[in-house]
């Protein structure tokens, strides 16, 4: 479940979830998509046009929204791109990926382009434009950590550069980016409930958090420079669903799960469907700022453990910095060492103002997120049994 260009050290099974919008520099319109692209009756193109698959978009005055993902093959951006097909108000879904997401239909249009690259930024800007783009889903982040620390800093961090500074040379309407609850890092002085009015006192060192961080920062200077163009950050607490998976869903499926002996944080989950169904949200109506997206509740560490059906093993905090870090080291753990706080210490959000502003109320609660998973890890957990030869 790799991406194409997947960097050596990068962890398998987990970069195709995460993001895939780094790699060559080039423009292709999924299949189909020449069809959606011209009305009935229209003139040919001439033949200087057909060689250029963006002036062939451009030529046609698109008859509803125009919404752009970056990150488009991940499972937050399939998924709505799936979802945007079906809405007739969205006239063409632009997937910017190196990877045609798998639930793309007549409406998706692909084009490759590498973020990292400094070409990326007028790349983009050509896009926007022949596409006529009116919104912009930045999705281009990783949902579990990885070794490849500098990679990841130039997808995430000087990607989100390079994606903002070619979009200020499009007229956007609005920009909407995913963000997470763990920013607000776990402390011993954290309320039970953290508003989006708390600072973001993740472990700065940790690049898995520090790239997130910086590109709310600039999505945040962009929006007070912009005039005209709404700007959106939804920070999902950890997802957690049947089909998605990330460093949270690997630590539930382990039989043995490391915890922090003494320590009982609580934690909360977003369900799959309710996160999707939040950005869908965002895409429809107009709400700047930035708003938690979480589920109602909140469970104990030690309980999510239980009803997993799996085994805690308690390891003295002491201890459980070096251990990890040398299995981090070794590419035998699932995160590194600066995660080990949320098993100690609480760190769950408030939802009051996604609910109150945008309207946004989650199906699932945290405790039926957890189940509905459980439900089908168990179902993977005895398909591995009978594949395991004896």
């Amino acid at each position: 479940m790799a991406p194409p260009s997947e960097h050596p050290d990068a962890p398998a099974n987990d970069l195709a979830e995460q993001s895939s919008s780094a790699g060559v520099d080039r423009a292709a319109p999924a299949p189909g998509a020449d069809a959606a692209a011209s009305g009935p009756g229209e003139p040919a193109a001439p033949a200087s046009a057909e060689a250029s698959p963006l002036s062939r978009q451009a030529s046609s005055r698109p008859r509803g929204r125009v919404v752009a993902l970056t990150g488009a093959a991940s499972f937050l951006g399939r998924n709505l791109i799936g979802i945007l097909e079906e809405d007739p108000g969205i006239a063409r879904v632009v997937a910017i990926d190196i990877k045609p997401p798998d639930t793309g239909g007549s409406k998706l249009r692909l084009h490759s382009v590498d973020l990292t690259a400094p070409a990326s930024e007028e790349r983009v800007a050509e896009v926007l434009a022949a596409e006529q783009v009116d919104t912009l889903v930045h999705l281009c982040f990783l949902s579990s950590p990885t070794p490849a620390t500098a990679w990841a800093h130039e997808l995430e961090s000087v990607g989100t550069m390079h994606l903002l500074h070619g979009a200020r040379q499009a007229s956007l309407r609005k920009l909407i980016l995913w963000s997470q609850t763990i920013l607000y890092g776990a402390h011993p002085t954290n309320p039970n409930f953290l508003t989006e009015k708390h600072p973001l006192r993740a472990d700065p060192d940790e690049r898995f958090f520090a790239d997130k961080m910086a590109a709310e920062r600039e999505f945040n200077a962009f929006g007070a420079k912009a005039k005209g163009t709404t700007v959106t950050i939804l920070r999902t607490a950890p997802i957690l669903g049947p089909t998605v998976q990330n460093y949270l869903t690997r630590y539930l499926a382990r039989r043995l799960v490391m915890t922090m002996l003494g320590f009982d944080p609580l934690w909360q989950f977003i369900h799959e469907v309710d996160a999707i169904a939040a950005f869908k949200l965002a895409i429809d109506g107009d709400f700047p700022g930035t708003f938690n997206i979480v589920g109602d509740g909140v469970l104990p560490v030690s309980t999510i453990v239980r009803l997993a059906g799996r085994t805690p093993f308690p390891v003295l905090h002491s201890a459980a910095g070096p251990l990890v870090a040398a299995l981090w080291a070794a590419h035998a753990a699932i995160a590194p060492p600066s995660f080990l706080r949320y098993l100690r210490y609480v760190c769950v959000a408030d939802g009051e103002k996604a609910a109150r502003v945008m309207g946004f109320r989650p199906v699932y609660t945290t405790r039926e997120a957890l189940l509905d998973y459980i439900s089908a890890q168990r179902l993977r957990d005895v398909r591995l049994l009978q594949e395991t030869p004896a």
